[in-house]
């Protein structure tokens, strides 16, 4: 059988993504070259994965992609973008999600805080925007360290010793901002934490859960747009 991707990829197609289509096996057959049989299958199997929703009614199926259908198509669109794009832009997707609310502590503090207003030129909202990333985009991760980052050096206040990290300048939509990767953290490393100098999530109108991607380009310039 095939592998879920290519019949997928053939509904979003028909419109599938916008609104929900009516088709039967036999119909589908012509656009993915195989018996009805199989493709009854097909159709039982992304149903089953929870990439399609599908209602039978007479003479077919009522179709529409899900949220992890969409996701998925997503996946593979980056790993075209990999392929035939230049490799001089880095692009990363992940979904926002809630903090442990350390960050609001940690960026308050005056040995840090000079450090971004100095080599950032902006002072950063207390705060973090936390995103998770996809997959795909843990292993693009790890481009960011052939990225020129700007340091930000570890310090003691007389009775706690905090530690170093790196920083990669952004720009989310309008807004400057930067990736904060500290180098000793308890984050996982699917976890990326954004700074800038308003609350992101109040300024993008931002929610857990929504989609978003994030290009890293050389000379760690970065814009990033938000799909909703």
């Amino acid at each position: 059988m095939p592998c879920s991707i290519e019949p997928l990829k053939k509904l979003a197609l028909l419109g599938a993504i916008d609104d929900c289509i009516k088709i039967s096996s036999s119909e589908f057959t012509n656009h993915i070259s195989t018996s009805s049989k199989t493709a009854a299958r097909i159709l039982k199997k992304l149903d089953d994965e929870n990439l399609i929703k599908r209602k039978i009614v007479s003479n077919g199926q009522l179709i529409t992609i899900t949220e992890q259908g969409l996701k998925k198509l997503r996946d593979e669109y980056a790993d075209y973008q990999r392929i035939f794009e230049k490799e001089d832009n880095i692009e990363l997707y992940g979904y926002v999600v809630n903090g442990l609310g350390e960050g609001k502590y940690y960026i308050s503090l005056g040995g840090y805080k000079k450090q971004f207003e100095d080599k950032l030129h902006f002072i950063p909202y207390p705060g973090t925007l936390n995103v998770c990333l996809t997959n795909y985009s843990k292993h693009t991760r790890e481009k960011l360290e052939e990225l020129h980052a700007i340091q930000i050096e570890g310090f003691t206040d007389g009775e706690r010793t905090f530690g170093s990290g790196k920083c990669y300048k952004a720009r989310i939509e309008d807004i400057e901002s930067a990736i904060i990767l500290p180098s000793r953290s308890h984050y996982p490393s699917d976890l990326l934490e954004i700074i800038a100098p308003v609350n992101l999530r109040k300024k993008l109108n931002l929610k857990d859960g929504d989609e978003v991607e994030i290009i890293l380009e050389e000379q760690s310039q970065l814009s990033r747009r938000v799909i909703k």
